[in-house]
């Protein structure tokens, strides 16, 4: 594992978003331990900015520190993923609203590239690649939004969500439906028709309510209890 490229940031910051990344996608399962030690010899850093990041992800309920036992990665708690289901509609539905009264030609192509790479991903069945760009487009809608710290407010509250989307998603939720859910929130944007944009962004944004019971069924394993 390395630092995210980009230089930009306190070490503890980028340390937390490579972690953050790597628990997402699964690549640290429910229970794994992480070490201070480990981590900081891994990354070549003091153990202080990995304390800072283990800070960081215990707020975002990702891991939990045991006294005398060390840190662990939490199961995906439900109650944290409606949370943020419902904190992240309400904010993107006014954003997308937004947006559609301030988008500029060159953003709409620049989502119109976004949603053809994203049909490549999905021809492709890469689901981790359609994931990346599916993020990818709704931080271009807040930046069309001139709302771009909207979108590190939104990153803070999804780690549980996107830790389900990494989990059976296509065979729950297909990404041909996505992606045309994607595409009517462009086509609201294109039309600059700020009503729309919110209707289609609140249409797609409840899809998890759909996916969300199907892919712990098939994952038990990975989830807490319905209040943690």
């Amino acid at each position: 594992m390395a630092l995210p490229g980009d230089a930009q940031g306190p070490v503890n910051q980028r340390i937390y978003r490579a972690l953050r990344e790597a628990i997402v996608k699964g690549l640290y399962p429910p229970g794994s331990p992480l070490s201070e030690k480990e981590v900081a010899d891994r990354f070549g850093v003091s153990r202080q900015p990995v304390r800072e990041a283990f800070i960081k992800l215990g707020e975002a309920g990702l891991v939990q520190v045991l006294p005398q036992r060390g840190t662990f990665v939490m199961k995906i708690s439900p109650r944290r993923v409606e949370d943020g289901r419902f904190i992240r509609e309400a904010v993107e539905v006014a954003v997308a609203g937004r947006a559609a009264e301030r988008i500029g030609p060159a953003q709409l192509d620049a989502m119109a590239r976004l949603l053809a790479r994203q049909r490549q991903a999905a021809d492709d069945n890469d689901t981790a690649a359609f994931l990346d760009l599916d993020d990818a487009f709704h931080q271009a809608i807040a930046a069309a939004a001139e709302c771009p710290a909207v979108w590190q407010t939104i990153e803070n509250i999804k780690a549980n969500m996107d830790r389900v989307r990494y989990l059976s998603l296509a065979e729950v939720s297909p990404l041909e439906r996505l992606i045309e859910q994607h595409e009517a929130v462009f086509e609201a944007l294109r039309k600059r028709d700020a009503p729309a944009a919110q209707a289609a962004m609140g249409h797609h944004l409840r899809e998890l309510t759909i996916s969300f019971e199907p892919i712990r069924a098939r994952n038990p394993g990975w989830f807490g209890a319905q209040d943690d």
